[in-house]
């Protein structure tokens, strides 16, 4: 069957085809390697070693025993190791009762410090009022001080309010030492945040506050994770204000037990592979928490070093 070209069908056979695109003409380029950027990857892949390397040789000693480790020929794999070094560490009863007082105390630090701090950070970087220059300055000062300066004030202090051997003592300690470089971290990205945005929501009918929470809170996400793990980190390795506060063995934070589990062993040769089996477990919650919040940590990092 024979149908009739129309003109457009004739036209555009007799239209040329088009030219091939300018990069299918060109050959492939090969990557350039540039040996400066070689060189690069190269000591940052030795810098990742050297620090990773105390971490492994720690979980590595914790699966040997000490005969092994005290030998003078180093082990580097733990071929033949086992768990009998968790297992005697856990024997001893101590340290749950240490782990459930670091977790408290840590997780009363960091909600507080957050709560606080991000507050702070909204009230200096959108609001204008008196003072403002000098309480930005008062945190910087609080800083510079000295914490082993403030031992003694913060004993007597403790003591006169009944709050020695207490969680809720050493946490007051420990938010009033984190929350001012909290702020400071906060106060970056809560500026990086264009106040318009708000605006435009409450044009397009939101409330103040329902701008803030849909708006503006989603794109602080990444801040407070950066400061909550700031936080985290204090409150968690602290040893001396704790060593001050916490005197009684039922009261110890992780830091203050691992101490105490080295010194038990002062009577007798010190058992290398319990002190680092003891020290993997301190380590655990810490690794756990950054595998959980480390997209936005990274996230968090870079905004605040661009912004503020």
């Amino acid at each position: 069957m024979n149908t009739a070209l129309t003109p457009h069908d004739a036209a555009s056979q007799n239209r040329p085809s088009p030219p091939a695109t300018q990069d299918a003409e060109r050959p492939k380029r090969r990557p350039v390697i540039r040996p400066g950027r070689i060189a690069a990857t190269a000591v940052a892949l030795l810098l990742a070693m050297a620090w990773a390397f105390p971490v492994y040789w720690m979980m590595n000693s914790s699966l040997l025993p000490n005969a092994v480790l005290t030998s003078t020929t180093p082990v580097l794999l733990p071929f033949g190791g086992s768990l009998d070094n968790f297992k005697a560490v856990f024997e001893q009863g101590t340290f749950w009762p240490a782990l459930g007082m670091s977790l408290s105390i840590t997780l009363i630090t960091v909600f507080v410090c957050l709560l606080f701090a991000f507050l702070a950070a909204l009230a200096i970087s959108r609001f204008k009022f008196r003072g403002r220059k000098a309480f930005v300055l008062a945190v910087l000062f609080i800083q510079m001080l000295p914490a082993e300066g403030m031992f003694i004030a913060q004993y007597k202090m403790m003591s006169s309010l009944n709050l020695l051997n207490n969680v809720i003592g050493i946490s007051i300690i420990y938010i009033a030492a984190v929350v001012p470089f909290t702020i400071w971290m906060l106060r970056g990205f809560v500026a990086g945040v264009p106040a318009e945005l708000e605006e435009a929501a409450m044009v397009d009918g939101l409330s103040r506050t329902q701008a803030f929470f849909r708006i503006t809170f989603p794109l602080l996400a990444p801040g407070l994770v950066a400061s909550g793990v700031y936080a985290f980190l204090q409150a968690w390795n602290e040893f001396t204000v704790a060593l001050v506060i916490l005197q009684k063995e039922e009261y110890r934070t992780l830091p203050l037990w691992l101490r105490g589990f080295v010194q038990a062993s002062a009577t007798r040769a010190t058992d290398w592979g319990q002190v680092m089996a003891a020290s993997t477990l301190v380590a655990v919650p810490v690794i756990i928490f950054f595998l959980i919040v480390q997209g936005r940590l990274t996230s968090g990092l870079v905004a605040g070093a661009v912004k503020g």
